[in-house]
């Protein structure tokens, strides 16, 4: 969360909505598109089996065209393969990010 986090706050410039976001964004103040699209990611990410064509549809009608929900579930897909890659393999970003000696890529 600490590296998306400053991303996040680089583009925003909101540190108290930010932290909001880290720590659960369904607490957040979020455009009725932004709150369907997290909401769609949410639940793909942690239980994706249960996704239908319902989901899809509440997308389309927050006003998602067909090209960005693929690449919403695109993007979701990706991350959730590198967060299973790296827990897989017991590697722990943040202390990367607060080593010194660490190379930032």
């Amino acid at each position: 969360m600490r590296h998306h986090g400053e991303g996040l706050l680089r583009e925003t410039g909101d540190t108290d909505w930010v932290e909001i976001i880290k720590r659960d964004y369904r607490d957040a103040e979020l455009t009725p598109p932004d709150r369907a699209m997290l909401d769609y990611v949410r639940k793909l990410t942690i239980k994706p089996v249960s996704v239908n064509e319902n989901d899809v549809l509440r997308l389309r009608t927050s006003g998602f065209g067909d090209k960005a929900i693929f690449e919403i579930n695109q993007i979701t897909g990706y991350f959730a393969w590198c967060n299973r890659t790296i827990d897989g393999l017991g590697v722990e970003i943040e202390e990367f990010w607060d080593d010194p000696d660490a190379t930032n890529v």
